[in-house]
């Protein structure tokens, strides 16, 4: 979707993620689990596939790493985090690049200035649509986005860019890495258009409506398989972007400025090649030549796509409800 050019944006409710890109001593994934990690779904199966060291430590036989799924894996593939971190730079230049982000117009022009307007965009969306959803039995609470380049430290342990973007539970924050819109489009097929990368976003305040309401913790209780808790989890999570979408318009700045012009059917269209993009059966035939449903922890495609417009097409939360379905097919 595209933002209104004089819609003002707040950067309080993004942070860089510190000093230094990706590189030294790959300490594994501590503290509580990761959810939602789409790149953290894609280097899984790249590591069950290919093996090796997936965070850039120097030892591909030590302690694993927490990916989105609860699961261990080791930690390196040297080839895609050396091209993300020669797009994306260091996070210093992260931080200056979420200085220059003032206006809708930014947004429009340049990655980093539309994650903070979509962060601006969704949080201030839930912030008045959960308490009604819930009839006032929960409010909705702000949380920051970490923005990085290479890799940072977060609740969840070291967020490195392998991980693709993930909301961390034990601290309350998503983690985006700077360059992942690129690797979503180059290496896995979307289109590269705005709502493709809005959607992303979204998804992954999706998980936090679902930790505000209690709900996370499904998705470690059955992690892998085509109908697990743990793909319900995501699933759901893309069914609340597709809400926020059908209501995006509804989002205003500190001044009362829409933030957001009309969806489009092409936004449509992005948002679902993001979906489909990141399906486990797509990603599993790209990376192995086969596709195995016991392992998914994300769902299929289609699924993915289909769960997206229940959001949209219905913008209620109780049609979101993916764990009292027979099959989420």
């Amino acid at each position: 979707m595209t933002f209104n050019d004089n819609a003002q944006l707040d950067t309080s409710q993004v942070t860089s993620g510190g000093s230094g890109g990706f590189g030294g001593g790959g300490g594994g994934m501590g503290g509580g689990p990761v959810v939602g990690g789409i790149g953290g779904l894609i280097l899984m199966l790249i590591f069950a596939l290919f093996g090796g060291n997936l965070t850039g430590g120097p030892d591909s036989s030590g302690g694993g790493s927490t990916g989105s799924s609860g699961s261990s894996y080791g930690s390196g593939l040297n080839g895609y985090a050396q091209d993300t971190q020669d797009v994306s730079g260091s996070n210093d230049s992260v931080a200056q690049a979420i200085e220059q982000c003032k206006t809708g117009a930014d947004a429009n022009r340049d990655d980093t200035c539309r994650i903070v307007g979509t962060v601006n965009a969704v949080q201030d969306y839930w912030g008045s649509a959960l308490p009604k959803f819930t009839n006032g039995r929960t409010q909705y609470e702000n949380v920051p986005t970490v923005i990085f380049s290479g890799q940072t430290s977060s609740g969840c342990g070291t967020a490195s860019s392998q991980m693709g973007p993930f909301y961390c539970p034990t601290d309350r924050k998503v983690y985006i890495d700077a360059a992942f819109f690129q690797e979503l489009t180059n290496k896995y097929g979307a289109d590269g258009g705005a709502l493709a990368k809005e959607y992303v976003v979204a998804h992954e305040y999706g998980h936090h409506v679902q930790d505000l309401l209690s709900a996370l913790g499904r998705a470690q209780q059955d992690p892998k398989g085509a109908e697990s808790g743990s793909v319900r989890t995501e699933l759901q999570a893309d069914c609340y972007a597709g809400i926020w979408v059908a209501h995006a318009t509804e989002s205003k700045d500190k001044n009362g400025n829409t933030l957001l012009k009309p969806v489009t059917d092409d936004d449509i269209k992005s948002a679902l090649s993001a979906a489909s993009a990141v399906g486990d059966d797509r990603i599993q035939q790209k990376a192995q030549g086969r596709v195995t449903p016991e392992s998914w922890t994300h769902g299929s495609s289609e699924a993915r796509q289909k769960w997206f417009m229940t959001g949209y097409e219905k913008g209620d939360l109780n049609s979101c409800d993916t764990f009292n379905v027979d099959s989420v097919e």
